[in-house]
């Protein structure tokens, strides 16, 4: 029997991503988010207007989506219930946010330079995208939810993950994304079948 519930979340496993943006007093601001999806190059990241991460990305015009795997839960874990604004958000300080102004430093990750954004890259994360801003879509009004659309402009991908004769591909095998579902750290399980979608969009498909 199926019962009517209301839920305060909808997060029926989401990957994390870490963004990294410039403040505007020109050091690195490092967040988690878990509301990110993606069609071809482009991704949509669903924030608080109110953020500091969405009011560097909105005034620098870009930022750096990195994905960390499972082993990262710790530093994760870390950058939960803290902000890189001061003061901190009256709605925000009512659920316990604390200000950090040194993220990286609290998180023991390790910045790396990006190529095409000022934003740094996180160095233990396997996986980074560098991404400009495209547009901001207000969301769900009247509130502070926006929609933020980037476009990726560079990925860089630990060699370890990739495909031995193709590496321009993410072997799914060697790869587990941290999945933030209902609030709670998830991996992924074995992989449980073949799909017809492989060849489609996998190595040896025609564009």
């Amino acid at each position: 029997m199926h019962l009517e519930i209301e839920p305060k979340i909808l997060y029926f496993g989401s990957p994390v991503v870490l963004i990294s943006t410039m403040n505007a007093d020109g050091t690195p601001n490092l967040a988690p988010m878990s509301s990110a999806w993606w069609l071809n190059r482009s991704c949509m990241l669903g924030l608080s207007s109110r953020s500091q991460t969405a009011l560097n990305l909105i005034r620098e015009g870009e930022c750096v989506l990195n994905m960390p795997s499972i082993d990262l839960i710790p530093a994760i874990e870390s950058l939960t219930l803290v902000t890189g604004r001061n003061p901190v958000p009256e709605s925000k300080a009512a659920r316990g946010y604390q200000f950090e102004p040194d993220k990286f430093g609290k998180s023991k990750l390790t910045p790396l330079p990006s190529q095409d954004v000022k934003a740094p890259r996180v160095q233990q994360c396997p996986v980074h995208l560098e991404a400009k801003l495209i547009k901001v879509h207000p969301f769900e009004e009247p509130s502070s939810l926006v929609a933020l659309e980037v476009h990726i402009e560079k990925i860089h991908v630990n060699q370890n993950l990739t495909m031995k004769d193709h590496p321009n591909y993410i072997d799914p095998s060697k790869w587990n994304p941290m999945i933030m579902n209902f609030c709670e750290y998830f991996g992924l399980s074995e992989q449980l079948s073949n799909s017809r979608l492989a060849p489609v969009f996998g190595p040896g498909a025609t564009k």
